[in-house]
C-alpha cells in the first residue's frame, strides 16, 4: 500500500511516540529500585509478525533482538490461534530469551478480532528465585539461577490475577512485592501499546497501520545499509579480555572478524574463548544485541530507529560450546560482560576502517552490586547496576560516571534507597581523581560507592571485571584505572574478587570502585585549557595534570 507522505509522517511518528510512552509507563509504574530508579527495563511495539518496529529508548541489550526472543513464541503459539486477553511469556535463555531475571511479556494487538501487532515489554526482576537471593554467583548451571519460564501462552482472566500463573510466580521469588509490582508495571506498559495502535487503526485504517509498521522498518534498513556502504570493504579484527571466568582461570579472549561487503556486514566470534563453568556465559541472543548496538552507534545517527530493519543488513556467528555460544545449561547470569567485551572486539575491528567514528574502550563493564539480608520481616534485597568511565572520542572526552553502552541504566539516589532499606546506609559517592585515560580526548572518570552495615548477617554478592584488566585506550590514549572491591572491618580491609559473595555484619564499610574509560589519541595534543579544567573540577590531581604528557 502507498502512503501519502503526509499521513506516513504522522502515523510513524504515533508509533514511535507510542512506544516511548510504554517505556514511561513501565518505570513510573514499576515497584524495585532497579526497574523505578535504575530503569532497568524496556519497551517496544512489533509487527504482527513479532518485527521490531519501535521501541523506546531505554536498554539497548535488551530490545536489539527482541524480535528473535519473539519467535519462539510464535513457533509455538501462532498469533492466528490467540484470543483475547492472552498474552505470551519467556526468560529462558536457550529458547531466545536472555538471562532468567528479563521476563519478556508480549500482547497481541487485536483489531476487528484479527492480530496486527504486539506491545511487548521486559523488565530485569530484582529475584527470580533459585539458589540464592540477588545474584546468585555461585550458580554453576541455569537451574540454580531461577525459575525458568519457557515459551508459554498465558490468559489474564484465568491465569492473572490471583489464577494458577501469577500464584506460581509469587511462590518463588523471595521479594514478592516488587516482583510482582514490577510484572504488573510490564502488562500496564503493554496495554498502552495496545491501546494506541487500536486508536490508530480505528482512525486511519488498518491497512495503513500495517504499512506504516513495514515502512519504519524499510526505512531503518536504507538508512543503515547506506551507512555501511561508507565503510571500506575488507575484513577488519578485534579482541578484548574478560580478567577471568571467576573460578581462578583467565583472561579469557573474545575475539570478532568483521567483513564488510557492500551495503552488508558480517561479524563472526570464531576463536573467542570456551564457555565457562560459572555464569559468565551468553546466549546468542545478547550477543546480537551487543554487535547490533555497536555497529549502529559507531556507523549511524542515532535519529535512525532501532528496530527489525536495522538488523537486516547484519549477520552474527558465534560456534556452539563458547562464552557467546554455549550449551545447555551453562549458566548465563552475568553475560553481560561477555557481551560487553564484544561489544569492545568489534569497535576495534571497524576503528581499522573508520577511525573518526570510533570511541575508545570505556570501563565498559556491568557491575551488578546487589546487598540481601532475610529479616524479621522476609528478604530484602537491594539491586544496583553500575558502569563507570565512558570511552573518548575524536572530538569528545568520555562522560564521566554513566553506565556502559549495552546497559544505560541510571544510578539509584541514595534518597530511595533510605526510603526503601533499613539495613545499610551510603555513606560516601563520589568521582575517582585520576581514574580517567589521558590522551587528546581524555576517557571519562570512573566513581566509587561506599555503604555502612548496620545489621548482623546480610551478603554482599557482585559481579564485574577489569580489577586487574583496564579498559584500553586508542590512537595513542591511556588506559582507564582498574576496579576494585573491600570491605572494611575492624581496621582490616579485605579484597573481593571482581566475581564474589561475601558474609557482611555490623559496623562493616564496603565500597565498590568503578574504573574509567580510555583515552582518545595523543596525549601531547590536549590543550592546557583542558586539562586545568580537568584538574579545577576535580576530575584530575596535580601530579597528574604536571606529568600529562610526559
Amino acid at each position: 500500500m502507498q502512503l501519502d507522505p503526509v499521513e506516513y509522517a504522522i502515523l510513524s511518528q504515533s508509533v514511535i511516540a507510542a512506544a516511548r510512552e510504554m517505556g514511561v509507563k513501565l518505570v513510573r509504574s514499576a515497584y524495585s529500585t532497579i526497574l523505578r530508579e535504575a530503569r532497568d527495563g524496556s519497551a517496544a511495539l512489533l509487527d504482527a509478525r513479532g518485527g521490531t518496529v519501535a521501541q523506546a529508548e531505554l536498554i539497548p541489550m535488551q530490545l536489539g533482538s527482541i524480535g528473535r526472543v519473539f519467535q519462539p513464541c510464535a513457533a509455538m503459539f501462532p498469533p492466528e490461534t490467540l484470543e483475547e486477553g492472552d498474552f505470551l511469556v519467556i526468560n529462558d535463555p536457550y529458547s531466545g530469551g536472555q538471562h532468567l531475571q528479563d521476563v519478556f511479556f508480549f500482547h497481541p494487538i487485536f483489531h476487528e478480532g484479527e492480530v496486527i501487532g504486539f506491545g511487548a515489554s521486559v523488565a530485569h526482576h530484582l529475584d527470580i528465585g533459585g539458589g540464592s537471593p540477588g545474584l546468585n554467583a555461585g550458580a554453576r548451571d541455569l537451574y540454580a539461577e531461577g525459575l525458568i519460564i519457557p515459551p508459554m501462552k498465558v490468559n489474564m482472566a484465568r491465569d492473572w490475577h490471583g489464577g494458577g500463573f501469577e500464584r506460581l510466580l509469587r511462590a518463588n521469588v523471595r521479594v514478592p512485592q516488587q516482583t510482582m509490582g514490577d510484572f504488573d508495571a510490564q502488562i500496564a506498559a503493554n496495554n498502552i501499546g495496545v491501546l494506541r495502535i487500536q486508536e490508530l487503526a480505528r482512525r486511519y485504517g488498518v491497512e495503513k497501520v500495517r504499512a506504516t509498521m513495514a515502512g519504519l522498518q524499510d526505512y531503518s534498513e536504507r538508512r543503515m545499509r547506506a551507512a555501511i556502504a561508507e565503510v571500506p570493504d575488507g575484513t577488519y579484527w578485534g579482541e578484548a579480555m574478560l580478567d577471568d571466568d571467576g573460578m581462578g582461570s583467565g583472561p579469557l579472549p573474545v575475539r570478532a572478524a568483521v567483513t564488510v561487503s557492500g551495503d552488508s556486514i558480517t561479524v563472526d566470534f570464531e576463536g573467542t574463548a570456551p564457555q565457562v563453568g560459572s555464569n559468565l556465559n551468553a546466549p546468542f541472543a545478547s550477543v546480537i544485541s551487543a554487535t547490533v548496538s555497536c555497529l549502529k552507534a559507531a556507523l549511524t545517527s542515532p535519529d535512525i530507529p532501532f528496530n527489525d530493519g536495522a538488523l537486516r543488513p547484519i549477520a552474527v556467528k558465534a560456534p556452539k560450546g563458547t562464552l557467546l555460544n554455549p550449551n545447555h545449561p551453562a549458566p548465563v547470569r552475568a553475560r553481560m560482560i561477555s557481551v560487553s567485551r564484544a561489544w569492545n572486539a568489534v569497535m576495534q575491528a571497524i576503528s581499522q576502517a573508520v577511525p573518526e567514528k570510533v570511541i575508545a574502550q570505556g570501563y565498559d563493564t556491568t557491575t551488578a552490586f546487589c546487598l540481601s539480608w532475610l529479616g524479621p520481616a522476609g528478604w530484602s534485597v537491594y539491586l544496583e547496576v553500575y558502569g563507570g568511565g565512558y570511552g573518548a572520542g575524536i572530538g569528545n572526552d568520555g562522560c564521566d560516571a554513566v553506565d556502559n553502552p549495552l546497559s544505560n541504566c541510571s544510578n539509584t539516589p541514595v534518597e530511595a534507597m533510605d526510603q526503601d532499606f533499613s539495613f545499610f546506609r551510603v555513606v560516601d559517592y563520589a568521582l575517582r581523581p585520576d581514574s580517567c585515560g589521558i590522551g587528546a580526548r581524555r576517557g571519562g572518570a570512573g566513581f566509587s560507592r561506599s555503604y555502612r552495615i548496620l545489621v548482623d548477617g546480610p551478603i554482599v554478592s557482585h559481579y564485574s571485571d577489569r580489577f586487574t584488566g583496564r579498559s584500553s585506550g586508542i590512537f595513542g590514549g591511556g588506559p582507564g584505572a582498574s576496579g576494585s572491591c573491600q570491605v572494611l572491618r575492624d581496621g582490616e580491609v579485605i579484597n573481593l574478587r571482581s566475581k564474589d559473595a561475601f558474609n557482611l555484619k555490623a559496623g562493616d564499610l564496603i565500597t565498590i570502585n568503578l574504573g574509567g574509560g580510555g583515552g582518545y589519541g595523543v596525549p601531547s595534543e590536549r590543550s592546557a585549557a583542558l586539562i586545568e579544567r580537568d584538574l579545577e573540577d576535580g576530575i584530575i590531581t596535580k601530579e597528574l595534570a604536571e606529568n600529562w604528557a610526559k
